[in-house]
């Protein structure tokens, strides 16, 4: 099971990001865009994702994504922090959602980021 404290310092290790107090809760932002927030109290975070892979994620296991009625049109999903399989997978979510965001300059400057080829 992942924790608020586990995401936070995932999102803070990675190339200029910064969190920020928003509606309500903590969002994290690269270059002032933002990549990730932790809403419900903290036990979950929705990250960036492309809406076709939102779905395939969501119906392939409903218990750990969800689209939040407000997020429906927007190209993000919520992941329920108590259903990730291990740091690993909690990692991987955080740093793609933190590449969707950074502008191209940095992810080519942190080459490890990157997306897969």
């Amino acid at each position: 099971m992942s924790t608020s404290a586990e995401v936070r310092a995932v999102a803070l290790s990675l190339p200029e990001t910064t969190e920020k107090e928003a509606w309500s809760m903590p969002t994290f932002r690269v270059a002032g865009k933002m990549f990730l927030t932790l809403p419900d109290e903290e036990t979950s975070m929705a990250v960036r994702c492309p809406k076709e892979e939102r779905d395939e994620l969501v119906l392939a296991e409903p218990e750990k994504f969800w689209v939040a009625d407000h997020e429906a049109a927007f190209a993000w999903v919520r992941v329920r922090l108590a259903a990730l399989d291990d740091a690993d997978e909690l990692r991987a979510i955080v740093v793609d959602s933190w590449r969707q965001a950074a502008p191209p300059a940095l992810l080519r400057s942190h080459a490890g980021l990157a997306p897969p080829a």
